[in-house]
């Protein structure tokens, strides 16, 4: 496996910081390393990256349990006969991925607001949920459990991207995988929670619990989700360098993610009514997806902690390789409940880690473009995995019923799921382009 070497210029987010962080760049105007909290561990530290794992928690793991809403939704007679359910799960995940890099922007444009960020959005996230409690029809739930959530949970999320950088230098990409684990801890809790909450008091209750509930837990973090290094009074214009866009080397990295984005999110949407096809019990289709989320845990965290030490290409492999494996033979051919419960484990584990290979995708690209910001890189790829998770929704609705293989005796593939199973297949496949791309050389 190739190793890989982080210089302190290589990771952090602006020429100030690099300064300030490392010492063979000190001049005399700049402020005492001594002064600041240390990076990569202390009390500071690691309440900022606490602070990440609740927001990452509250605002992807509510986002990916809309399954539970949009079942209860198709049931609910105000809404039932609407075509627009699907719309709102979609635009709360897709509008978070796709505003990063404009939440990012105005973040570094608005250095002294930074600080703030995190409450705003936090607020917003909150009274959309409430406003959304009074709904009638499925437009007001697009517009706040949809496009408000998403809004305000991009911009709550925002400042842990723009500051890990200054928080953790040599265990960047460990913090990031503690943090996406988050979302797979709360996403063991809140579709019970949900489920219950809708089944006994319906969706208006409901929103309203979540809302205070989501604010109770993150407002006691929101202090220390802060920047390290004192806030510069001029606005780094030289931040905004985009030419990496234009690299090969970013291109052939964000073809992949977006790729293995399309198929990624399938699997959590139809494992449970597949499980239920094959005689699953209730109990035992929601533990499909217990399960993933469980496994994407422990794999985000171990991808995070490769991530630091290994070539980002080397861990893209095992995850690609894992998770294309999964999808095509443990998927593909079950026919029984083990087999689906061992195949959301290894899902879980492969392709839930995804994410936690980005501080080495943001590494590669700031090899070959040492002016690109890590930070706006960093957002970017953000943006691609929103292209997918916007795409995969009506993909998925397109290919979903549609048999290839009907009444064959080949698991998975010969049910209505088929097609889905085969394209998130072929999706996790094409998430290893970049892994070809660097065997040619051509990155």
């Amino acid at each position: 496996m190739e190793t890989r070497h982080s210089s302190c210029s290589d990771s952090l987010p602006g020429s100030e910081a690099q300064v300030r962080l490392c010492p063979e760049k000190f001049d005399q105007n700049s402020t005492d390393e001594k002064s600041l909290p240390p990076v990569d561990g202390g009390f500071h530290a690691w309440m900022f990256l606490g602070a990440c794992v609740m927001l990452e928690a509250l605002i992807w793991g509510f986002a990916f349990a809309f399954g539970v809403f949009q079942k209860y939704y198709h049931s609910h007679e105000a809404f039932q006969d609407s075509s627009m359910v699907a719309v709102i799960g979609t635009c709360a995940t897709g509008i978070s991925y796709l505003s990063c890099p404009l939440v990012i922007a105005a973040m570094i444009l608005l250095p002294q607001m930074g600080r703030w960020f995190s409450s705003i959005g936090l607020t917003i996230m909150c009274l959309s949920l409430a406003l959304g409690s009074f709904s009638t029809n499925v437009n007001h739930l697009v517009l706040s459990q949809g496009v408000g959530f998403g809004i305000g949970g991009c911009i709550a999320y925002s400042p842990s991207i723009l500051y890990m950088d200054e928080w953790f230098v040599n265990r960047r990409g460990l913090a990031f995988g503690i943090t996406w684990a988050g979302s797979g801890v709360s996403g063991l809790i809140f579709p019970i929670g949900l489920e219950k909450l809708l089944s006994q008091f319906g969706f208006e209750t409901t929103l309203r619990v979540i809302s205070v509930i989501m604010f109770v837990l993150a407002a006691p973090f929101l202090y220390f989700h802060r920047p390290r290094l004192p806030v510069s009074k001029s606005i780094s214009y030289n931040r905004f360098n985009f030419r990496f866009l234009y690299n090969k080397v970013f291109l052939f990295y964000q073809f992949s993610n977006i790729m293995e984005a399309v198929g990624f999110f399938l699997p959590g949407i139809y494992l449970p009514s597949y499980a239920r096809s094959i005689g699953a019990s209730d109990f035992l289709s929601s533990l499909t997806v217990t399960l993933l989320n469980l496994a994407s845990v422990f794999g985000s965290v171990a991808m995070g902690h490769l991530a630091d030490r290994y070539h980002a290409i080397t861990c893209i492999t095992i995850s690609t390789l894992g998770s294309t494996f999964s999808l095509f033979f443990l998927w593909g051919f079950s026919s029984t409940i083990p087999t689906l419960l061992v195949f959301s484990v290894a899902y879980g584990l492969f392709a839930g880690c995804y994410s936690a290979t980005w501080s080495g995708i943001t590494h590669e690209v700031r090899r070959v473009d040492p002016t690109a910001d890590s930070t706006m890189i960093f957002a970017v790829i953000a943006f691609g995995r929103g292209i997918g998770n916007v795409v995969s929704g009506p993909f998925s609705e397109a290919l979903f019923g549609v048999s290839l293989w009907k009444d064959s005796e080949i698991g998975g593939y010969g049910t209505e799921y088929g097609l889905i199973i085969l394209c998130a297949g072929i999706s996790a496949f094409l998430s290893g382009v970049c892994i070809v791309a660097h065997h040619f050389k051509c990155i």
